[in-house]
């Protein structure tokens, strides 16, 4: 298995509980939007502790980057990425996943599921060809949503923010159900992008097949 130790350039907090790292990009080392890699931490006793996480740069960037998620109930891996300071060292490994842009269709998130969303996204955005997509982004609190102002500016309109703790102005209270869907859903017959909670995926997968949805146009992780 392909693996490299590289260094962090830079960190930057998103919410109270996400953070973007950008480290070194390997020479040669691609990726294709919606991509990710299995991360280790360079320290003895945890370099064979991997974790998956999505690329969120885009492609073209002189370096990479992860906007990951603390789980401080977990005390786990997330902890330990999260304290790490710039110039300390992660490994990376080979690329993989099988979310990837098949063309226009609604992208249906459940918190930190939106990662492989972003990089997908920002090479729309960037390339003039974000016309067509939609966003329904869920999360318990206003303050858990990760880029929301950068998605508002990519999406505009189309990019829908749905709390199910909180009601406030401007978002949407609601569960991601099949009420929900029938409601706000125009084509079953577009693509589907879905990534969150594995529960929620099935559930939301089993839903759009329901209403026509072909197998097809079912885009995440299997």
């Amino acid at each position: 298995m392909e693996s490299h130790i590289v260094k962090i350039l830079e960190t930057k907090n998103v919410t109270h509980d996400v953070k973007c790292f950008r480290i070194e990009k390997p020479e040669g080392y691609t990726f294709i939007p919606g991509q990710a890699t299995d991360v280790s931490i360079h320290q003895a006793g945890l370099e064979t502790e991997l974790r998956p996480f999505t690329f969120t740069a885009l492609n073209e960037k002189p370096y990479l980057e992860f906007t990951i998620k603390r789980y401080p109930e977990h005390k786990g891996i997330t902890d330990h990425l999260h304290n790490l300071r710039v110039g300390e060292e992660i490994i990376i490994h080979d690329v993989w996943g099988a979310i990837n842009y098949k063309g226009p269709g609604y992208f249906i998130a459940g918190g930190a599921g939106i990662t492989p969303f972003i990089s997908i996204l920002r090479d729309l955005y960037h390339s003039g060809k974000i016309d067509g997509n939609e966003l329904y982004f869920s999360n318990k609190t206003s303050e858990d949503i990760i880029y929301e102002s950068e998605l508002k500016e990519m999406l505009g309109n189309n990019a829908h923010f749905i709390l199910t703790r909180d009601e406030k102005p401007g978002y949407t209270h609601s569960r991601l159900n099949k009420e929900f869907l029938r409601r706000n859903i125009k084509d079953f017959k577009k693509h589907f992008y879905i990534c969150g909670p594995d529960a929620m995926v099935k559930e939301i997968s089993d839903l759009l097949r329901e209403e026509g949805a072909s197998e097809e146009g079912l885009v995440f992780e299997k």
